[in-house]
């Protein structure tokens, strides 16, 4: 079994795979200070607790964006499973799709494996929309080639902002705000308003303009944790696919087994 390490920068997404089927996950925050015993006694324990032995697993592969954590990753895997583990877009698995970007060292391995992921499961021209600690928007066309994109920053992240710059703002809930209404009545419903609409339109206008530039009719693809959301009180997407990142390693374990 293939044990795949997708490193985000609010949480690492830890997947254990049959061939292309996840069999289980866990999740734990990011903390580049985590040792890779640390990591072991929790990941063994989870593991353990549905049935899954150490032994089950003979291929590790490690996508992150947060270069710190690779080094703690790489100690859990060869310490605790005696593997030498893949990281993307090192080595053996480096992308083997092209990158038309002025600095293709610079891309993000989650965004590249969104890319190598979204190309073998969908048609076409496309844009993914990945929803994590930053919004991005990445085209790929119907080579698989990676085209470029854009990099906002998150809801969560807008909403830290907004509630850590001002006195007297409250935390709130992300959600659909009840009232169809733009026109809040209170604190709340206004700043539920402005964070939840105004990203509707920020993804909206932004999908729009990188479709006129793609010149070609182009798909558009929503992973990452918000993407359901949005999903369920907008017509934005075409498909909706919550483990792309993930399915990116598992292609690109494949590919050098």
């Amino acid at each position: 079994m293939l044990l795949a390490a997708d490193v985000g920068n609010t949480n690492v997404v830890f997947a254990l795979f049959e061939g292309r089927e996840i069999k289980a996950r866990w999740r734990i925050a990011t903390d580049p200070r985590r040792t890779g015993d640390e990591y072991a006694v929790w990941l063994l324990q989870l593991a353990k607790l549905q049935g899954f032995r150490r032994e089950d697993i003979d291929q590790i592969i490690i996508g992150s964006v947060v270069p710190r954590a690779i080094h703690n990753l790489t100690v859990l895997a060869e310490k605790y499973f005696g593997i030498t583990p893949l990281v993307a877009g090192q080595g053996e698995t480096a992308y083997r799709f092209e990158l038309d970007i002025e600095q293709p060292s610079s891309l993000g391995a989650d965004r590249a494996l969104n890319t190598l992921a979204a190309h073998e499961k969908y048609e076409g021209d496309l844009i993914v929309v990945d929803f994590g600690t930053a919004t991005t928007f990445d085209a790929v066309d119907f080579n698989g080639a990676y085209k470029g994109g854009i990099i906002a920053p998150g809801i969560n992240l807008s909403l830290d902002a907004l509630v850590g710059n001002t006195a007297k703002l409250p935390r709130i809930a992300i959600e659909k705000p009840a009232s169809e209404s733009v026109i809040g009545r209170n604190t709340e419903d206004q700043m539920l308003i402005g964070v939840f609409w105004g990203y509707v339109a920020l993804i909206e206008g932004l999908i729009e303009r990188m479709k006129r530039e793609i010149g070609r009719p182009a798909r558009v693809v929503a992973t990452g944790g918000l993407a359901l959301l949005f999903n369920e009180h907008t017509d934005l997407f075409d498909a909706v696919d919550s483990d792309l990142t993930l399915e990116g390693l598992a292609i690109l374990a494949e590919q050098v087994r």
